[in-house]
């Protein structure tokens, strides 16, 4: 069985095998998570997401992962570009990251906070999909991070798993 972690830093620093990446279903990585995974991993991670894109809402797509340690970025098509996510694409997204995975053979991966950031959904509501989905899903990795980058966001997560430990 696998282990749940969860931290405050960098997604783009992880060793793990796969980031996922909160992404727009135009595959369009200008800002957030998407825009600082562009930055470390080089352009590369927007010439094959171009290739790939635009993927249906709530769907996942695997590209590899450019100068990024982890072998793979999975994007989590959690909202449309200029629009807000919602709960359906967010536990979607979050669901067929985890599939994706799978698929790839992955044993180790890391989750940013998919939708809360610039997709504007409720933080609080993102932990309990994020974990929720994380413990239906243990026993297929080792190990699933999920990489936060505020405060907030991290405290929830910590708040939200302590939840699930009872």
């Amino acid at each position: 069985m696998g282990q749940i972690v969860i931290v405050q830093g960098d997604i783009c620093k992880q060793k793990t095998e796969a980031i996922v990446n909160a992404a727009n279903n135009d595959l369009l990585h200008g800002g957030g998570v998407a825009g600082a995974i562009v930055k470390c991993g080089g352009k590369k991670i927007q010439k094959e997401s171009d290739k790939i894109g635009p993927i249906p809402l709530g769907e996942a797509a695997v590209i590899s992962g450019g100068k990024l340690s982890a072998k793979y970025v999975i994007h989590a098509a959690s909202m449309k570009l200029g629009e807000l996510a919602t709960e359906e694409n967010v536990r979607k997204s979050i669901a067929n990251s985890f599939k994706r995975a799978r698929e790839a053979m992955v044993r180790s991966i890391a989750f940013p906070a998919v939708g809360a950031g610039i997709a504007g959904f409720p933080i609080d509501k993102c932990a309990q999909i994020s974990l929720q989905l994380a413990d239906e899903n243990i026993n297929n990795f080792d190990m699933i991070i999920f990489v936060l980058f505020s405060e907030e966001a991290f405290n929830t997560f910590q708040n939200e798993y302590k939840k699930y430990k009872k």
